[in-house]
């Protein structure tokens, strides 16, 4: 219990982002730093805790406050040796509306030598499919640990690390969503984590003053190679038949890229139940499903595009294509090749 005739510690960071509108400000990447590492390290109260969470989610979290955060959270992570990932897919929304298909864009990479990371959380939000049920019906297990996920991707390309795994502190504020009623701003930092300094990033945002938080906050880490855009439902999921604006950033230049919309390609209705067998039946040959496949293609291509694979959208589609088309029957074996 704190002090009542002492300032607690926290207090300033409350301070500074809600004293008013003509009194408040962001907080600095440093006090940003200072005040995750408080809270990673259970130094806050509860009420100073939630004050601080809805402050920020009202306002709109500033990028310099995202690069303090992560920078924070990555001074807790310990890679374990010899762990690689070229590139990092963050999976925290969830699906309501169709099934992941993003998943098998992530797998279809992985077979063709891509090392990926994939971190998520789930449960946040009734009604959604989370990464670990969709990979699990496909017989893939996720991750127990960072050095579990690196032996994955050693062996397959390819892991899933739960936020639990990796940050049981910020799993438990992901849950507080129940009792503040929204979600916090620790819902749009997690995903800029890349617990294995993967050279490339991809992101999806829906609202679109996000995206560019993203882009700025991965602009301040340094990372390397990122693009973020639009999907559906706010995954790393293509929309096929809608035209979508890539938001690059690569070695700290920003640009854009207006892909148009896949041809021949009509939306699909919602599906009232969404049967996870369906995505190894399509995978295998054993449902046809255009649409899905149009979405397994299409955010594919925008990962090779990212990857430097392919020298402009149409390229990249084609790249992903042909991948698809001479996919391996059996979903990432052990051993996974790597690409020439």
């Amino acid at each position: 219990m704190a002090d009542a005739n002492k300032e607690h510690p926290f207090a300033q960071y409350v301070r500074t982002i809600a004293r008013g509108p003509n009194l408040s400000r962001p907080l600095t990447e440093q006090e940003a730093l200072d005040a995750t590492r408080m809270i990673l390290r259970g130094e806050v109260e509860p009420m100073q805790l939630g004050a601080f969470l809805c402050v920020l989610r009202v306002r709109t979290e500033d990028p310099g406050e995202g690069a303090g955060f992560v920078r924070a959270v990555k001074e807790t992570i310990k890679i374990p040796p010899g762990a690689r990932a070229d590139l990092d897919w963050s999976a925290y929304a969830g699906k309501k509306r169709q099934l992941p298909w993003f998943m098998l864009s992530a797998l279809l990479l992985a077979a063709n030598g891509t090392r990926i990371l994939m971190h998520g959380t789930e449960g946040h939000t009734p009604g959604r499919i989370y990464a670990r049920e969709p990979l699990a019906a496909l017989g893939l297990p996720a991750a127990a640990s960072l050095a579990d996920a690196a032996r994955q991707i050693a062996e397959r390309n390819f892991a899933y690390l739960p936020l639990e795994a990796f940050s049981p502190r910020l799993q438990e504020i992901i849950e507080l969503k129940y009792i503040i009623g929204v979600r916090s701003p620790v819902n749009t930092f997690l995903r800029m984590i890349n617990p294995f300094d993967a050279p490339y990033s991809l992101q999806s945002i829906f609202h679109p003053n996000y995206r560019e938080i993203h882009r700025d906050v991965c602009r301040l880490l340094g990372q390397p190679h990122m693009a973020v855009f639009k999907g559906e439902g706010g995954e790393i999921e293509r929309r096929p038949e809608k035209p979508v604006e890539v938001q690059n950033l690569h070695q700290g230049e920003k640009t854009d890229e207006d892909w148009p919309a896949m041809e021949g390609v009509a939306r699909a209705p919602g599906e009232a139940v969404m049967e996870l067998s369906r995505l190894s039946a399509l995978w295998q040959g054993r449902a046809n499903d255009p649409y899905a496949e149009a979405i397994v293609v299409g955010t594919a291509a925008i990962a090779l595009r990212l990857m430097g694979r392919a020298a402009s959208p149409a390229a990249a589609e084609a790249e992903a294509r042909r991948m698809w088309a001479a996919r391996p029957a059996e979903i990432l074996p052990r051993a996974a090749s790597r690409a020439a």
